[in-house]
């Protein structure tokens, strides 16, 4: 009944209330027991306890989880999470007191690399254009390939004035399948950064997707800060001097791939994250894969509306 269990909870209170008067006698308790906080463990302390026995967080007591951005793209990445992770990166540095720089291991995305090429002329009159060395840069412009390169023809002319390569850069070039190999290695998933690069990719008869190739001869958001006109066709050189107060291409042992191509990665940087923004709106979405394209499958072919009337005709 209610009146004997609360006879229970009364006799177990004041065995309770004896045994504490015991131990204040020994020393054992030197306070009172009501006035010590109690203590708990550390998955105790970030609960407290509401009415009905449930736990809810302590306020306050437990930190939220911090928001961690990846530092590099994954090969897959489409123009609009390139787009996303850019606009992150760039309010976080707006919002450190700090000033963090987009130079930081942080903010460094691992996935770009600026290309830049020099050609020789062979054929007929050396009026064709082939590779003679080829530069590569990471995002910070340091070099992580710069070879020399022999073409598949002869050499008609050097174009030392331009491509600074002379005969004695020849004696240590590597075959141009073999460069080739190197070079498409490097740039296979990455964002390809380059000043008028359709001739780059030319050079290396290779083909590299549009959405992932960033090409500074063709931003107008360049253009319009170093007040020049949007449809001009505006030189490295000319980029450099109204941007970066930068003299490149100046040699008269011709220019320098790997200047070229680091000026090229500092353009591109200038304007990195309102360039990716409107690429992101202006870029198509890539198209379907052939291997999940419904109507690529070849086992539509075997579709009656395929085969020719004369053989449908004379299997009836």
């Amino acid at each position: 009944t209610p009146q004997g269990r609360s006879k229970k909870k009364s006799r177990k209170h004041q065995r309770f209330m004896e045994r504490r008067a015991l131990l204040e006698q020994k020393g054992l308790l030197s306070r009172p027991l009501g006035s010590q906080a109690p203590v708990v463990g550390p998955e105790a302390r970030s609960t407290v306890t509401k009415a009905g026995g449930t736990t809810a967080p302590r306020s306050g007591k437990v930190p939220k989880p911090k928001q961690v951005v990846s530092s590099s793209l994954s090969p897959s990445a489409s123009p609009d999470n390139i787009a996303r992770h850019h606009s992150v990166l760039l309010s976080q540095r707006n919002g450190s007191s700090k000033g963090v720089r987009m130079s930081s291991p942080l903010l460094r995305p691992g996935k770009y690399v600026a290309i830049d090429c020099e050609m020789v002329g062979t054929g007929p009159q050396g009026r064709l254009s082939e590779l003679a060395r080829c530069s590569v840069v990471n995002y910070e412009g340091d070099v992580i390939y710069d070879k020399y390169v022999q073409p598949e023809l002869p050499i008609m002319d050097y174009r030392t004035r331009w491509s600074g390569i002379t005969k004695q850069h020849m004696k240590s070039a590597i075959p141009f399948k073999a460069a080739q190999a190197e070079i498409l290695k490097i740039l296979k998933d990455k964002i390809v950064v380059g000043h008028a690069i359709h001739n780059d990719f030319q050079a290396l008869k290779y083909f590299h997707p549009k959405d992932r190739t960033r090409d500074t001869s063709q931003i107008p958001v360049l253009k319009q800060r170093a007040g020049l006109p949007i449809r001009a066709s505006v030189s490295l050189k000319s980029l450099a001097r109204h941007l970066l107060r930068k003299k490149i291409q100046d040699s008269c042992k011709g220019h320098s791939s790997v200047e070229d191509a680091q000026t090229a990665m500092e353009l591109y940087r200038l304007v990195e994250v309102q360039w990716e923004t409107e690429l992101a709106r202006s870029l198509p979405p890539r198209p379907p894969s052939p291997l999940t394209d419904p109507t690529t499958d070849s086992n539509q072919y075997m579709d009656d509306r395929y085969w020719p009337t004369d053989l449908t005709a004379s299997s009836l």
